[in-house]
């Protein structure tokens, strides 16, 4: 009987030929278990710790004994718990493989370690589950990075306080709020008196120490209700939720009396800080309204002494005191209107061909003065303040594919770099004028460059992402521009599709004496071509610069030196 089923059974050196092959597959499984270099554990389904590897216990702090002798949801953050109950039970169902979340663990030490764990599961023969297998990454550097570039995103790098894109945010909430339930509210902008001076005399790290002793005044001054935020160079505003007159007027005195208390101490020297204030109810307005009228109401207060607060009212019939910005307003809105901006742009120089590859256009709108062009510093900022800024860029991009077209029936290929501002963007509307433009005029969308600072994209980043994202998709391309100036650079190149690296003209003016400027430019030079995208120099000013821009690798320059701002008909006329 007995030879009988060895007979039909497995030879006696077949069976120890298999048992040899599953101890080696055991030891190789074991060594790379307890050698690899992330987390990993074997977990029961009663959600005991069954073995545990070496870096999993450097991770949460824990020993291996420590670690068995409890459970996997002891060490999890509360509120973690649960985050993948619905995977899990797929998971032990058979109806997905394994899965990725994201936890908190519980260290030895008493904090919690953010860690990423992918889940699968070990059967049996019947398939049934005999145990989880868990791989865990330690990914706090990688939330902490997170957080302070979201921190940044909402606030001031310098004074902390909120920046002017979630001020905005903000406000169009409150005033929506009150347009549909009721209730006061009002806005104040605060603008220092004289601080170029300051700057000027002391130097910009001095006007620094006065813009945070001021930001530390208001946080002191105002309510924990109100959105305090800097807006611009030293510029703040304040938003006053459920505030009626009496009381924005007496909130409004105490900052003017506040700030013209405060005394700065620079270089020995003794100044005080004053401000002009304009304070705007909202009494129906929109946010944009709420805002420029605050704007109207501060430049009365500079035209009228200074150092005191004005509270906008509308008088019929007569023009409000200080409305150099709704002038300015109003002859952008009539310049839209009337067709009448202009269209100036710059030459790109391909570095490799030494021949021009494409053109910037800048903006210029008629000044008061026949043949006067004001440059864009001049009137984008109170364009973004009224409302106007995505109706100029809906008009230049409008200009840009009706020149790519005309040069392409000429037989030409013209290529045309569009600046975008950063309130844009987020605008559908605007994404669907692209769209319908490029569609009617048949262009090759690869000639439409976008650019977008790095300023802009952070305020902005998902509304960004999902923009570029769709340009591209139907063909267009995007630069980013001042690369290397902001925060979050090389965070950009990860997380927002580009397909130009404008490098800041601060690493190109003296690229040519500062090792340190030209060891940054090789080393975006060098990622950038890693990533297959191309460079651009800004700020070229002379021919040796051009000549280290070749040796170092950079694909395109741009400046004065290249060629400077021309009116596109003469500009083009010439190409």
């Amino acid at each position: 009987m007995t030879n009988s089923k060895r007979s039909k059974g497995v030879p006696p050196s077949g069976r120890e030929s298999i048992a040899a092959d599953l101890r080696e597959e055991r030891l190789r499984f074991e060594s790379a278990f307890d050698n690899a270099p992330i987390g990993m554990a074997l977990i029961a389904k009663d959600d005991r710790w069954l073995q545990v590897n070496d870096a999993l216990c450097r991770i949460t702090g824990h020993t291996e004994k420590a670690l068995k002798a409890t459970t996997l949801r002891a060490i999890t953050h509360p509120d973690d718990i649960d985050l993948d109950t619905h995977d899990l039970e797929q998971l032990l169902c058979g109806q997905i493989t394994s899965y990725q979340v994201e936890k908190r663990y519980r260290h030895a030490w008493g904090h919690y370690v953010w860690v990423l764990v992918t889940v699968s599961v070990v059967r049996d023969e019947d398939r049934g589950p005999l145990y989880l297998v868990t791989q865990v990454q330690d990914i706090s550097e990688r939330k902490e990075l997170a957080r302070r570039l979201e921190y940044f995103v909402d606030h001031d790098f310098l004074t902390g306080l909120f920046n002017r894109r979630h001020f905005e945010q903000e406000l169009a909430r409150e005033t929506e709020r009150v347009a549909r339930y009721g209730g006061p509210g009002a806005v104040l902008v605060i603008d220092l008196d004289n601080f170029k001076e300051v700057n000027d005399t002391f130097g910009h790290k001095a006007g620094d120490d006065v813009l945070k002793g001021v930001a530390g005044l208001l946080r002191q001054r105002l309510r924990q209700t109100d959105t305090v935020a800097r807006i611009g160079g030293d510029e703040f505003a304040v938003l006053l939720p459920q505030t009626n007159a009496d009381d924005t007027q007496t909130l409004a005195d105490e900052v003017v009396k506040g700030l013209g208390r405060q005394v700065a101490v620079l270089a020995d020297h003794s100044i005080r800080v004053t401000a002009s204030v304009g304070a705007a109810m909202f009494d129906g307005l929109t946010d944009i309204e709420a805002l420029a009228y605050a704007d109207l109401a501060m430049y009365e207060s500079k035209a009228t002494g200074r150092n005191r607060f004005t509270m906008f009212r509308p008088v019929a019939g007569r023009e409000a005191r200080g409305s150099t910005r709704l002038v300015e307003a109003e002859r952008i809105r009539h310049a839209l209107e009337e067709n009448r901006l202009i269209l100036h742009c710059q030459p790109i120089l391909d570095l490799d061909t030494n021949e021009i590859c494409q053109y910037e256009l800048l903006l210029r709108l008629p000044g008061e003065q026949r043949g006067e062009h004001l440059p864009p510093s001049a009137f984008l900022y109170t364009a973004e303040r009224f409302g106007l800024i995505q109706a100029i860029d809906g008009w230049v991009v409008q200009q840009a594919i009706a020149l790519i077209a005309e040069h392409a029936r000429m037989g030409m290929k013209l290529v045309l770099n569009v600046n975008l501002s950063g309130k844009s963007i987020g605008d559908r509307k605007l994404a669907a004028l692209i769209e319908k433009t490029l569609a009617e005029s048949r262009i090759d969308p690869a000639r439409l460059n976008f650019e977008l600072t790095e300023t802009a994209a952070i305020a902005n980043l998902e509304e960004a992402k999902a923009f570029a994202s769709r340009m591209r998709g139907r063909g267009c391309r995007f630069a980013l521009d001042d690369f290397g100036a902001g925060f979050g650079s090389f965070y950009y190149l990860k997380n927002f599709p580009f397909d130009y690296l404008k490098i800041d003209g601060d690493f190109i003016r003296g690229i040519a004496t500062s090792p340190i400027d030209q060891l940054v430019v090789e080393a975006i030079v060098s990622i950038a071509r890693g990533m297959g995208k191309k460079t651009v120099a800004e700020f070229v000013a002379d021919e040796g610069t051009v000549r280290l821009l070749r040796k170092i690798g950079v694909d395109c320059a741009q400046g004065y030196h290249i060629g400077v701002p021309r009116p596109v008909a003469e500009m083009l006329q010439t190409a």
